[in-house]
């Protein structure tokens, strides 16, 4: 619990460095810190508590967050002028504190679409896949004809039609990584629960087939999926023609399904932070934390991504890991990422974002652990590549880039039937088929952006609300979204563009 009338944060007892909860001026004298500030400071950022030398560790969270460049007096802000990443060394200690959460025997349950693979959704969407951008278009007309013709109308359970189309599948190769996870992205779209059925659609000459995809296996255990090329059905006037009948028939299926009591453990919460500030890793990321324990209690999944902003804060998650195996998969996808950005000249240090060093964030390290705190305390299950199919209950990792419309894709296709968004600067965005909880960092954005953010958690600091009491906040409003209560981000009508598979290798 923070202390509403407190001016800054000291967040760990060896930290060197507090965090103003405030906008304070220069020369305001603050207890724990022996000198006056000596510059204007914005909320969010941090204060030297102590004389820093160059050279020396910066920290935060009792964590390291990077070097002084110079030296660093008490009072002084530290931000990009006088930090920098450094070099930085962890100790893995894998699997060294695993210890399970007390399970919770409960009844809770929220009222969802029983699936026939005996997964549940928290939306009966249709959707029209594309497997490649040929089709984009020609997925969107029909839509626009379904609605204009007012198709759904005898169908009152089904929520809407939903075209998810993307630039690739063709232009790549056929047998490399790239292909591989376009694969898994599109077939775990095509099987997720939040889809009562679904039309794919495919130009006919692409490098990504239809007839792969579809395999000769039953993609979906409902039989609720049909398919065609544009070039077979003789163009696009008569494959709209087609997609029309093919919808009517797939509505049908999907309408005889209702909402039904589930367990909560038929929860799966793909977990994201985006356009972070310093307040994140106080206020909303452990506030979802905690709310993903308590769905972990409750013998649900809860889903950590983005690799690439864990990075130097690894070793918290592979010392959670429940087997030294476990841990092993995350370091190996950390070593993929190091050579991954290297051959792209790219770096790991990429974020944060100018964004995000508004906000008060300086180093990867610092984003990270800010970030981590997501996940909460439950051992970590397994590590998944990025649109996995996510087969363990509990607490999981599934490699993505941070790039958010893209993590999220890979953590809906992986089974996500819910995504909760953590964000300080304020991100607007939707996710279709899943619906998309925002929490909000800070009280000031959320007064400014409330139209767009589900939950305050600018009120920890604000008022003094404890992440616990946060945190069983939003575990509720988890249940009563899955049961179908709109999020703001589907009032608003989001979810049309932000389907971005991750597109790795050469495009030719």
């Amino acid at each position: 619990m923070t202390d509403p009338a407190s001016d800054i944060i000291r967040l760990h007892a060896h930290d060197n460095v507090a965090i103003a909860l405030r906008d304070l001026p220069a020369g305001t004298e603050l207890a724990g810190i022996p000198a006056p500030l000596v510059s204007d400071i914005a909320r969010g950022h941090k204060i030297a508590c102590t004389q820093i030398g160059a050279g020396q560790n910066v920290l935060r969270y009792g964590q390291i967050i990077g070097q002084a460049k110079a030296d660093i007096a008490a009072g002084e802000h530290v931000h990009v002028h006088n930090l920098g990443m450094g070099a930085h060394q962890q100790d893995y200690g894998f699997a060294c504190q695993n210890t399970p959460l007390p399970a919770i025997d409960s009844d809770r349950t929220f009222q969802g679409f029983h699936r026939a693979d005996g997964r549940v959704g928290t939306r009966n969407y249709i959707g029209i896949l594309t497997s490649v951008n040929c089709s984009g278009s020609v997925a969107r007309f029909i839509a626009e004809a379904a609605e204009r013709s007012g198709l759904l109308d005898d169908f009152p359970n089904v929520d809407g039609i939903v075209p998810i189309v993307h630039g690739t599948g063709c232009g790549m190769s056929a047998k490399d990584e790239g292909y591989a996870t376009l694969f898994r992205t599109l077939a775990g779209y095509a099987q997720h629960p939040n889809f009562g059925g679904i039309l794919l659609i495919g130009l006919g000459c692409e490098v990504m087939q239809v007839s792969d995809l579809v395999g000769g296996r039953p993609i979906r255990a409902d039989g609720a999926l049909r398919y065609m090329t544009i070039q077979n059905e003789g163009g696009t006037r008569r494959t709209i023609e087609r997609g029309l009948q093919e919808l009517r028939g797939i509505a049908a299926l999907a309408n005889s399904a209702e909402r039904k009591p589930a367990p909560v453990s038929q929860i799966t919460v793909g977990m994201q932070c985006g356009g972070s500030d310093g307040y994140s890793g106080i206020t909303a990321n452990p506030a979802l934390g905690f709310a993903s324990d308590l769905l972990v209690r409750h013998g649900g999944t809860t889903i950590l991504s983005e690799t690439s902003e864990i990075y130097g804060a690894e070793h918290l998650l592979t010392r959670r890991a429940e087997t030294v195996e476990v841990g092993q998969k995350l370091i190996e996808r950390i070593r993929w990422w190091e050579d991954y950005t290297a051959r792209n000249g790219g770096e790991m240090d990429n974020n944060p974002s100018p964004g995000n060093k508004r906000g008060g964030l300086t180093t990867i390290l610092e984003k990270s652990l800010g970030a981590v705190a997501k996940g909460g305390t439950a051992p970590l299950r397994d590590v998944y590549r990025f649109g996995e199919i996510v087969d363990k209950k509990g607490f999981v990792f599934m490699d993505s880039p941070g790039f958010d419309p893209c993590s999220v894709t890979g953590q809906v296709a992986s089974g996500s039937n819910l995504i909760v968004f953590t964000t300080g600067r304020g991100s607007v965005s939707g996710y279709q088929p899943t619906p998309c909880i925002k929490l909000a960092t800070n009280s000031e954005m959320y007064g400014r952006m409330a139209d767009d953010m589900d939950l305050n958690c600018g009120d920890i600091v604000t008022d003094g609300v404890s992440i616990e009491a946060k945190g069983e906040e939003l575990f509720e409003m988890l249940i009563r979204v899955a049961s179908g209560q709109q999020t703001k981000s589907e009032e608003l009508g989001f979810g049309g563009v932000e389907f971005v598979p991750w597109q790795i290798g050469a495009v030719m």
